[in-house]
This record gives structure tokens, C-alpha cells and sequence, in this order.
């Protein structure tokens, strides 16, 4: 369950998008996925996910952490919903490879975490 208020909730929206796409590529390369487009279609989803909760993430948030290039996210989002025909699944895989991971650590030192235990 997201934590409470808005920004957290995108925030955590995002983070759940990111280590979905991550899971999707899990031990398996480019060619294998290229060729499953079931992987294909849950990659980009779960990207679009990602860029969709950016997107809706607070200006003064987005302005406050610089280091995320929220308009990058927002702007792969905005190409696999409306240019969906021209997806250029290498540059995706790329994605999911070399930058969700990079995100899922910046995500996760925003955010607290859900269960104080933790």
C-alpha cells in the first residue's frame, strides 16, 4: 500500500513501476527480449507507470531533486502512449537495463520506508 499524501504516493508509484520493469528483463538478454512480446508489452507499461506517477509528481518536488530527469521519464511515458508504433524496444531495454536501476536508488532515498521495522 502507497504511504499517505500525494507526492509520496507518486513517488512510491513510480519506485513499484521501476522494479516491475527491472523484474521484467531479469536474466535475460536483449535478443530474448526482443523476440517475447509479452516482456516487450510489460516493459512498456510498466515504463509508461513510471513516467505517468512523474508526471504527476509535484513542481516543487521535481524542483527540490534535480538529480531525477523527471522530464525525460515524462517524456518516454509520452512516447510509448502516443507514438506507441515507433517504440524503439533496444533503447527501452537500455532503459530498464542502465536506468531504472539508477532511479529505483534515487526513489528509494526519498521515500521512507512503509513499515518502521524496515
Amino acid at each position: 500500500m502507497p504511504p499517505e499524501g500525494r507526492d509520496p504516493a507518486y513517488l512510491w508509484d513510480m519506485l513499484e513501476a521501476a522494479r516491475n520493469g527491472m523484474a521484467v528483463i531479469e536474466d535475460v538478454d536483449f535478443e530474448a527480449f526482443a523476440r517475447d512480446t509479452t516482456r516487450k508489452l510489460a516493459l512498456e507499461r510498466a515504463v509508461e507507470i513510471v513516467g505517468e506517477a512523474a508526471r504527476r509528481v509535484s513542481p516543487e518536488i521535481r524542483a527540490a531533486h534535480p538529480e531525477i530527469p523527471w522530464r525525460l521519464i515524462v517524456g518516454q511515458r509520452n512516447i510509448l502512449a502516443h507514438e506507441y508504433g515507433h517504440v524503439d524496444h533496444a533503447q527501452l531495454y537500455r532503459t530498464a537495463t542502465d536506468d531504472l536501476p539508477r532511479l529505483v536508488e534515487m526513489l528509494c532515498e526519498l521515500l521512507p520506508p512503509l513499515d518502521p521495522s524496515e
